[in-house]
């Protein structure tokens, strides 16, 4: 089995200090680095939102379930990878959500090329899926990883999540779809 670690959108406006802070999610950073470093995989590439104009996505009323205040905008810092993300063995991101909402990560592309595509293009039949938000974009694309016929696990500890309840929710959904939970040590 080969097996790929795909970081979801763990980006300066998704921590600590950012337009749409998570909490933990600059501790999330931290310690995907170090899980990166301790661990082998044949590949790493990451996921980033990446805002042109999402047209409904951003609202200055958001509810906070399909629309948000703006955040991961092209060209500004907080659409940027996490500082505390090592981006060296990361070999490519795939930026989702230019012109409309994207939460899955298998939304984006990288150099014209989808993520599910890359990842068959180098023999990748196993993902693990670490970032940030457990209940929102990393829920998104474990679904679509499953979907797409990965063997799909989310790293529990490698993950931040918006609140309680809609972090619980989006565990059992994962359950029920076959997405294996796990923590980084398993």
């Amino acid at each position: 089995m080969t097996r790929a670690l795909v970081i979801v959108d763990v980006q300066n406006d998704f921590c600590e200090g950012g337009s749409l802070a998570v909490d933990g999610g600059t501790a999330v950073a931290r310690a995907i680095s170090a899980h990166v470093g301790a661990t082998e995989y044949a590949h790493v590439v990451a996921t980033r939102d990446h805002h042109v104009d999402p047209g409904g996505h951003f609202s200055e009323q958001p509810d906070y379930l399909e629309t948000w205040p703006p955040h991961c905008v092209v060209g500004t810092s907080g659409g940027e990878l996490h500082s505390d993300l090592d981006r060296r063995p990361i070999e490519a991101v795939f930026d989702k959500g230019e012109y409309a909402a994207a939460y899955s990560g298998f939304e984006g592309s990288f150099d014209g090329q989808s993520l599910a595509d890359w990842l068959r293009a180098h023999d990748v039949d196993a993902i693990d899926i670490a970032g940030i938000a457990t209940d929102h974009c990393v829920r998104a694309t474990a679904l679509d990883g499953v979907a797409a016929g990965f063997v799909t696990r989310v790293l529990l500890d490698l993950t931040a999540g918006v609140s309680p309840a809609t972090t619980e929710a989006a565990l059992e959904q994962l359950r029920t779809a076959g997405v294996e939970l796990h923590t980084s040590s398993s």
